[in-house]
C-alpha cells in the first residue's frame, strides 16, 4: 500500500515538469497504477483486523475517512488550480501525498503479524477467550480489535 501511495506520490511531483497531452495521459495511467495498488488492499486489511459483526462499521468507517480526505483536497486542487494554474497545483498535492505517506510509515507498525502471543490480565479464569494457554500463561490466535483486544499490542 505504502509502494502505491510511493508511485502516486512520485507521479505528482512528476506532473509538474508534463508537457503535453500524451505525456500526461501516460502519467493518469501510472498514476492509476498507484492508486490500484495502494487502496485495493483495504478490504483484505480490514476483513483481517475485526470480527464479522464489526466489519460493516469499520468499512463503513474507511469509506468516510477517505471521502472527508476527498472532501479537503478536491476543492483544494481546485483552488489552486484556478489561482495558480493546473501545473503548479501538482506541487502542492505532492507535498500532501508526502506528508500522508511519511504519517502512515511511521504509525503502521513494522512487524505487523497475524497471530500474537499475549496475556489477559483483566480476564476471568473462566471466561471463554482464553485459549490453550503456554507455560506463563499467554495463549496464540489471529490479532483482531475487539472487546477483548482493545488496542494493538506495542
Amino acid at each position: 500500500m505504502l509502494s502505491g501511495a510511493f508511485v502516486l506520490s512520485v507521479c505528482l511531483w512528476a506532473g509538474y515538469f508534463v508537457s503535453g497531452y500524451s505525456y500526461l495521459l501516460t502519467l493518469w495511467f501510472v498514476m492509476g497504477i498507484g492508486y490500484s495498488v495502494a487502496q485495493t488492499p483495504t478490504g483484505r486489511l480490514i476483513r483481517r483486523s475485526a470480527n464479522p459483526e464489526d466489519r460493516t462499521a469499520l468499512f463503513a468507517a474507511q469509506f468516510t475517512f477517505s471521502h472527508a480526505c476527498w472532501l479537503i483536497t478536491y476543492p483544494l486542487a481546485g483552488w489552486f488550480s484556478s489561482h495558480f494554474g493546473a501545473m503548479l497545483t501538482f506541487i502542492p498535492m505532492a507535498t500532501i501525498s508526502v506528508g500522508a505517506i511519511t504519517l502512515a510509515y511511521f504509525l503502521w507498525p513494522t512487524n505487523d503479524v497475524g497471530s500474537l502471543a499475549h496475556v489477559h490480565d483483566n480476564l476471568a479464569p473462566d471466561n471463554t477467550h482464553q485459549h490453550i494457554k503456554d507455560n506463563e500463561g499467554a495463549h496464540t490466535h489471529e490479532y483482531i480489535i475487539d472487546e477483548n483486544h482493545t488496542r494493538w499490542p506495542k
